[in-house]
Formats: structure tokens, sequence, C-alpha cells
């Protein structure tokens, strides 16, 4: 976990056990979304060039991603980014504080196609109920893969918690905020979409 300097958005945590002090990362209070897997950054720099009026901190388990993503956000000069070097199960269930997310996208997690994996699948029940600590009410979760039954069981686990979360239309990305995996398949391969909100306590 890298700390941050004058020449780059990478942030850390001092012990990565206490909640990242989320206010104090950006140089201005704004709504916070999150992208998580941020890959090679090709949305999150879009997203944040498009959207100047809102944080964004991108999260990855690579570190080798995550400096590319970092010299690509200073060299566009995006103020509203942060990076962090983190899993993503651990980041959003540990170190993200509590109703602090207006946003997470979760664009074409890792499927972990052989089922001897699947218990490696990032949506579960812990999951959940992290993503319902750390969204602020009204607050959305968009996903979208391209491995359609890992997206039907991100479905079924989402609808059936429709106490916490209700399912709105699904956001769609303009061409130029789609992610470098997704124009692999774009046309070639059908992609699930679903957007949901947490619901007012």
């Amino acid at each position: 976990m890298d700390a941050e300097t004058t020449t780059t958005c990478r942030i850390y945590s001092e012990d990565g056990l206490s909640p990242l002090p989320l206010a104090d990362l950006f140089d201005k209070a704004a709504p916070i979304e999150v992208d998580l897997g941020c890959g090679k950054g090709r949305f999150l720099l879009a997203r944040a060039g498009n959207h100047p009026e809102t944080n964004f901190l991108g999260i990855d388990r690579m570190l080798r991603r995550i400096r590319k993503v970092d010299r690509k956000v200073v060299g566009a000069g995006l103020t509203n980014v942060r990076l962090f070097r983190m899993e993503a199960y651990y980041a959003v269930s540990y170190l993200l504080p509590p109703d602090s997310i207006a946003a997470y996208y979760i664009l074409f997690p890792d499927p972990w196609p052989k089922a001897k994996h699947h218990a490696h699948r990032l949506f579960n029940r812990r999951f959940i109920d992290a993503l319902d600590r750390t969204l602020k009410p009204g607050a959305a979760i968009h996903v979208a893969t391209d491995h359609l039954p890992y997206f039907e069981e991100i479905y079924e686990v989402m609808r059936a918690e429709h106490r916490r979360f209700e399912e709105i239309p699904a956001w769609e990305p303009i061409d130029e905020e789609r992610t470098d995996f997704e124009l692999l398949f774009l046309g070639r391969k059908e992609i699930g979409r679903a957007s949901f909100i947490k619901r007012a306590n």
C-alpha cells in the first residue's frame, strides 16, 4: 500500500485495519463514487473527467495496475481521483466508512468460472452487508459482466435483498466510459447489466 505524495494520487491505510478518512483525502467535499476493480482505468478516467463535481475512488488489488492508472490520472490533471491498492471485499468490508459512498461501479468482476472456485466470487451475503453498511441511503450499485451465469447469480442475490435494495433501470455507460474489458466483447457477447439503490431506513 503506497503513500500519497505530491506527484501521485495513491492513498494508503495507516494500519490496514482502520477506516480510511475519505473526507480528508480529496481536495474538496463532494459525493464519493467507487470504481471497484478499476483495472486499466479507462472508465475511471473518463467518468472522473466528465463529472468534476464528484470525487472518485479507484480500488484494485494489483499494484502494477494502480501505478499505471496513477500516471494516467496525474497526466490528465484530474484532481478528483484517488487510488487504493487493496482487495475489493476487504476494502469494502473493513476500510470504507459507514454511509460514505454515493455509488459503486462493479464492472466485469472476476467470474471465477470453474465450479470449484465459485467460493471466491465477490457477491455473497457478507459482501452485500458491506455494501449496505458503506452506501448512503439512495446510493447506487451498478453491475456489469459478460459472464451471464455469474450475472444471474448476482441478480438473484441482489433481488433477494429487496428489503434493503430497490432495482432501478440498469445504468449504461456512454462509449468513452466503457472499460477496456467491455470493448473486447462489445457486439460479440451479451453483457448483463443491473442497478440497485439502497432503500432509506
